[in-house]
This record gives structure tokens, C-alpha cells and sequence, in this order.
């Protein structure tokens, strides 16, 4: 590829580049990482909304923040974690993508306040134009690119969800969503009720338990918890005695197998996960507690995502009394706390609303070819990262079942070798093709309420390869890393609008 591209039409007032980038988070830093690596020719340029690099660790900044998984496996492929705990916090993971950035040197390509509001493919041109709206400034600039990466991942960054909780604005305390933490607020010494049951509360009340008066987790039913030491010591073990490459790579495969042998004993065996993870909750409450009230969902271990806390430090607040979990629904929120629909009242100076995030696709991006708008829920997702008949397109959503990480790592990995295949034979498009005998599935089959409340926005999976979306990276291994990059549903076109198919790659 060349900096200036192939595409007729001017291009003197309007900066063009091979790879566009949406998204400077864990995703857009890695992405970058990877093309600068493998495609040291290519123009890249990274579009971030916000002020600063990291994405979701920059974003959170409640108590205790810190990852749902280990950094073994969340951290990149490329990339060694070097500290000692595999559980880590904000600041540390912020401080690991800030050091990759720098390192691989993509910290310089990042244009901070630049919003993608709109991009426009142009069959004609080969080519993306995009609309870029300027948050410090106002003001709009325009940019084209021969491949567009969306990787801004699917949560709204701008407003958390918080469901209609009757009289909550008689309460004459405090009312704050994680998502959007104030940076004085002051709940020592006082009475703290967090609503919500997921990652987020199962990390914010054990965090702020040491400090507040108490701290009470408010269910309206409960999730499958399970603790996991916070240093992996097999991992600390490998480091000291092999290479740190090598003990980094053995011990990312340690924890992904582990993962996927938890999952899929899960699906195939839900029964006995079920008993094995109230058995490990019980030896780590009080005794007699009725783990069955507040620990025993009402769904089978991963139809939602298991929320992991390190050293069990939940149980740990709740042996020590400094926390506790109620499970009830909410009547209405009075003027000192919350009426529950059982009759009995939680006083509260501060109500926190873990209730959960809203989902906004590929950012709220409006795509469009040739003018012609792409309404997202008509379009077919291709191995999980393209969409039928968008071309030059690609977008990172991560696991739901496993680390994000490992994900994007194999969708840039895959990218930079697709746009490899695509110079080697000349081709300057590449679009998958739906074929209309494959049966829509929804795009991801997960139960949690985040994604069902959006589902209708996202694109369909389909119920076979390439459109299937499998949560399973083992076989994405196979397929996206050493698999060929075209196929039956891969169209590759030259500048003679020349359809190509089933060229290996």
C-alpha cells in the first residue's frame, strides 16, 4: 500500500492513509502494535474520542477497578506481563498499554478528540471517506482510507444503564454510577448500598467495605462467584527459572486451557459445575448461611459470564461483617435508603448503581456504501471481525466466555494477513458475501441483560462457517492464525471491478 492509495479523486486537502484505526484502547493499541509490526510500509493513523490513550482503564475509575480475568491472557500475545500479580488493577493495566504504545511506537499515531461519526465506502474510489467530529474543538475534518478497523469496542462510554428505580430523586444522600465516578466523593464511616450483582459490584464492595460503615450488595437475584488467587504462582514460578518470553507464553497457555476446559465443562456438565462452585462459596461464608438465597442463580454457570474475585476478598468482607448481601427487588427509594419489596428497609447515605453498562455498536458510527447506509442488523457477521457486503471493514469484539485479548490479538494478526494476501495479488478489495441459504442466528448467544436490552442493533451470526461466531479460541487458533484468508464468501476485486474468489492465502 501506498500513502496517498490508489483511488481516483483529489487528495491534496484531505489526509488519506492505508489503515484507519477507530479506538485507542486495549483493541486500537494492539491493532497498531500488530500492523507496525508485520506492515512496516503501511500509513496508520488512530482516530480516539477521548483525551488520552486506554480505552475502558482510562474510563473507570471507581474503587478497586481491576481486571475480570488474568493478565496472562488479557495482556497481548506480544507483550510479556511482567508484574507479579495476574489479577491486576486500573492503573497497572493503564500503564501496561501506555508502555506498549511507546514501545512499538503507535503512541504517535493517535489523533486524540476525534470522533467517527460517519464513513462512507466508495466502490468507485476503493476507498473509505470518514467524518471526524472534533470533541475539543467543534470543528469537523474529513479523512479517507483504503481499509477502516474499528476498534472501539461495544459499551457506551458517554452513560452507563441505570433502570427507572421509583423515587429515587427523594433520596437526600448520595446517587452515583461507576461508570461516571466522582472523584470526591467521600463514603467513609458511612452506610453504602451498591444495587447490582455483576463485575462491577462484586468488585466495588470489597473494595470500599475497609472504609465505609458497611457495605451492602442489593440483588435482585444472585450470580455464580468464584475466587482465584490474585498471583499465579505457577506463573511467578516459570519466571524465575525460564526465559521470560517463554514462561509468559507457557503460562498464558496454562490459563487459556484452563478457561476453556472450565467453560466447556460448564455446558457439557452443568450440574456438577453447579455443586462444585456452591460447594467452594460455602467454605468461604460464615457457617450456616444461606448461600442457596444469595449464591445459587437461577441459571446455569456461563449462560452469563462468571464474576471473579481475587483471593476471595468478597466472602472475605462478608466473614469479617463488613458486607453483606440482601436478595429482594426494590420497592422505592426513600428519602434515608431503599424500601425493599419484602417490607424491609436498607438505610443508606450512598446508593451506588452497578446496574449495568448500555451497549452502542462500533461506537454509533454510521456506515455506509456508495451513500447507500448499512443497517447493521441486515448485514451477517464474518468470522466475528467483517460484515457482508461492507467492504474493506473490519471490527474487534472480544469473548464473552474468555479474555478480550485474545481475541483481538488473532483479529489484527488475521487483518494484517488478509491485507497482505490483498498486495501480493494485487487486489484493492476484499468484501464477504453472504449466502442467503445460511440461517441467521443473533449475534451472540449470551444471557447477560447488557446484551440482551441491544441485541436488535447488532449484526445476525450465522449458524455455520465462515458466519458462525464461535466463543472458542482453541478453533479460532486454527482458523484466524493459520487458516487461509479466502474462501468461498470472501470476494477480492482489482481496480477493474473484477470479482476474485478462493485464491490461497
Amino acid at each position: 500500500m501506498t500513502p496517498h492509495g490508489d483511488g481516483a479523486g483529489p487528495t491534496d486537502q484531505v489526509e488519506h492513509v492505508d489503515v484507519l484505526i477507530i479506538g485507542a484502547g486495549l483493541s486500537g493499541i494492539g491493532a497498531a502494535c500488530r500492523l507496525r509490526r508485520d506492515r512496516p510500509g503501511s500509513s496508520i493513523a488512530i482516530l480516539e474520542a477521548r483525551a488520552t490513550i486506554g480505552g475502558t482503564w482510562d474510563l473507570f475509575r471507581y474503587p478497586g477497578i481491576r481486571s475480570d480475568s488474568d493478565m496472562f491472557t488479557l495482556g497481548y500475545r506480544f507483550k510479556p506481563w511482567e508484574d507479579q500479580k495476574a489479577i491486576a488493577d486500573g492503573p497497572a493495566i493503564l500503564n501496561y498499554v501506555h508502555e506498549t504504545a511507546r514501545e512499538h511506537r503507535v503512541d504517535s499515531l493517535v489523533r486524540f478528540h476525534h470522533r467517527v461519526v460517519h464513513a462512507d465506502y466508495s466502490s468507485g474510489q476503493r476507498r473509505w471517506t470518514v467524518t471526524v467530529e472534533r470533541t475539543d474543538t467543534g470543528e469537523t475534518v474529513t479523512m479517507t482510507c483504503r481499509f477502516l478497523f474499528c476498534c472501539s469496542g461495544y459499551y457506551r462510554y458517554d452513560e452507563g444503564y441505570t433502570p427507572d428505580i421509583p423515587g429515587v430523586d427523594r433520596f437526600a444522600g448520595t446517587v452515583v454510577h461507576p461508570q461516571h465516578w466522582p472523584t470526591d466523593l467521600d463514603y467513609a464511616g458511612k452506610r453504602v448500598v451498591v444495587i447490582g450483582s455483576g463485575a462491577t459490584a462484586v468488585t466495588l464492595v470489597p473494595a470500599m467495605a475497609p472504609d465505609a460503615e458497611h457495605v451492602t450488595m442489593l440483588q435482585r437475584s444472585p450470580t455464580y462467584i468464584i475466587a482465584q488467587p490474585g498471583v499465579d504462582v505457577v506463573a511467578n514460578l516459570f519466571r524465575k527459572i525460564l526465559p521470560s518470553p517463554l514462561a509468559y507464553r507457557i503460562s498464558r497457555w496454562k490459563n487459556v486451557l484452563t478457561q476453556t476446559a472450565v467453560f466447556q465443562l460448564s455446558k457439557s456438565r452443568p450440574g456438577l459445575v453447579k455443586a462444585l462452585l456452591r460447594r467452594l462459596a460455602i467454605a468461604q461464608l460464615p457457617k450456616d448461611y444461606p448461600v442457596d438465597v444469595h449464591f445459587k442463580p437461577r441459571y446455569n454457570p456461563w449462560d452469563q459470564r462468571l464474576c471473579l474475585v481475587p483471593d476471595g476478598d468478597l466472602f472475605k468482607a462478608i466473614r469479617r461483617g463488613a458486607a453483606s448481601v440482601v436478595t429482594d427487588n426494590i420497592e422505592a427509594v426513600t428519602e434515608t435508603g431503599i424500601r425493599l419489596r419484602s417490607g424491609d428497609q436498607l438505610d443508606a447515605d450512598v446508593i451506588v448503581t452497578a446496574t449495568g453498562l448500555n451497549l452502542l455498536v462500533f461506537g454509533g458510527i454510521r456506515l455506509a456504501v456508495d451513500g447507500d447506509e448499512v443497517h447493521l442488523p441486515d448485514t451477517m457477521a464474518y468470522k466475528g471481525m467483517m460484515l457482508s457486503g461492507v467492504p474493506n471493514f473490519a471490527y474487534t469484539i472480544g469473548y464473552t466466555n474468555a479474555s478480550w485479548t485474545l481475541k483481538a490479538d488473532l483479529v489484527s494478526e488475521y487483518i494484517s494477513r488478509l491485507l497482505t494476501h490483498m498486495d501480493e495479488h494485487g487486489y484493492d478489495e476484499c468484501v464477504p458475501e453472504r449466502d442467503p441459504r445460511v440461517e441467521e442466528e443473533p449475534f451472540l448467544d449470551f444471557a447477560a441483560g447488557y446484551v440482551l436490552r441491544s441485541l436488535d442493533k447488532f449484526p445476525k451470526q450465522g449458524a455455520e462457517a465462515p458466519w458462525k461466531l464461535r466463543m472458542n479460541y482453541l478453533r479460532d487458533v486454527v482458523t484466524l492464525r493459520h487458516g487461509s484468508v479466502a474462501d468461498e464468501a470472501m470476494r477480492f476485486r482489482t481496480g477493474e471491478r473484477s470479482p476474485v474468489r478462493n485464491t490461497t492465502g
